[in-house]
């Protein structure tokens, strides 16, 4: 069994109030009787019940995370930036993997708020959900983590995602590409639909049609292994596709992989753009061009925004943070133009 405080106290001799001012308020304990709570507490072995504490007073120093897939570098770099935050202001963060599962969320919902954290940081299946509406009703604090409504009435951290499907079309058009797969996650998320839209102004912008130009692949899972199937079949079915454009990273490094077991040369036969700018993105067999993301920006000024929140309810304004993206051009994307005519001026 785990010594108490009041052990701590017969050890050294004092009352369990004096303990608890050395723990609380040592300012208050002349430094002869601290130095001897302090021997006691070192003695037994005695830590502290922080979490008993923060219950009695009605507060707490952790915040939940809920993110969408550990396995994604994207949230693991979010994540991070959280973490930052969180350790310079004195919170401990508490991280739940949703796996994209709406019961696993809800089940996290409430272990948080069971746990009575601070604040909830989340990238929500769905924005607006019975458990996280209610969440926000009995007053916690919440913000939307590469999500933005601004129907919900809370703080969103998000990256404009329009602008991020325009950047990869101007550029796959201007390089010559007018037939494009856009490799995709769920349509129903915000992100995907988004990026999507953006294509396709990029495309309609240079001239061409979305409709006759753009081939859309939805596929439920973001990753490398669904991508690599998807992208096999396209090429089994003949596709005549120059060019994909992928959701994420994860699914662009299926296609690449996908790419080179069938011996279509990356960027000769096929370009490949990918989204997020994850570490391996640049370490890949042929480095991915990809839309970068600010990741651990977009972590730090969620935690940000939650934590002041979270101490100064009374007046606090939320507010909707939109980052931008940018193209990152590697090797994976290249012109197809036909080179311009050399003329030997004489």
């Amino acid at each position: 069994m785990s010594p108490s405080i009041k052990d701590v106290a017969e050890r050294a001799g004092v009352s369990v109030g004096t303990v608890s001012n050395v723990l609380n308020h040592p300012e208050r304990v002349a430094d002869g009787t601290r130095a001897a709570v302090q021997s006691a507490i070192t003695a037994l072995g005695f830590v502290r019940n922080s979490s008993a504490a923060q219950l009695r007073a009605g507060t707490s120093r952790s915040i939940g995370l809920i993110v969408l897939d550990m396995a994604n570098p994207f949230f693991h770099d979010v994540a991070r930036g959280v973490e930052q935050v969180a350790d310079e202001l004195g919170y401990a963060v508490v991280l739940c993997n949703s796996d994209d599962q709406l019961p696993r969320e809800n089940r996290y919902l409430q272990v948080l708020e069971e746990q009575r954290v601070r604040g909830v940081l989340i990238t929500p299946i769905e924005v607006s959900s019975e458990r996280l509406d209610a969440l926000r009703r009995r007053g916690t604090p919440t913000v939307l983590v590469d999500r933005h409504d601004p129907r919900v009435n809370c703080c969103s951290v998000a990256v404009d995602d329009v602008g991020g499907g325009e950047l990869s079309g101007a550029h796959l058009v201007e390089l010559g590409h007018e037939k494009i797969v856009y490799l995709s996650g769920p349509l129903a998320l915000r992100q995907c639909a988004d990026r999507l839209t953006g294509l396709r102004r990029a495309v309609a912008a240079a001239g061409l049609d979305p409709d006759e130009a753009i081939e859309v692949v939805e596929e439920r899972a973001m990753n490398a292994r669904t991508a690599h199937a998807a992208a096999s079949a396209l090429f089994a079915a003949g596709s005549t596709a120059t060019s994909v454009f992928c959701a994420n990273d994860l699914m662009a490094l299926g296609v690449l992989r996908a790419a080179l077991r069938t011996g279509r040369r990356v960027p000769e036969d096929l370009a490949i753009v990918g989204y997020d700018d994850i570490e391996f993105a640049a370490d890949a067999t042929i480095p991915l061009t990809s839309i970068r993301q600010p990741t651990q920006q977009i972590g730090r000024a969620a935690a940000q925004l939650l934590v002041e929140e979270c101490d100064n309810p009374e007046t606090h304004a939320h507010q909707q943070v939109m980052f931008k993206p940018e193209l990152v051009t590697r090797e994976s994307t290249a012109a197809r133009k036909p080179p311009r005519e050399c003329v030997d001026e004489f």
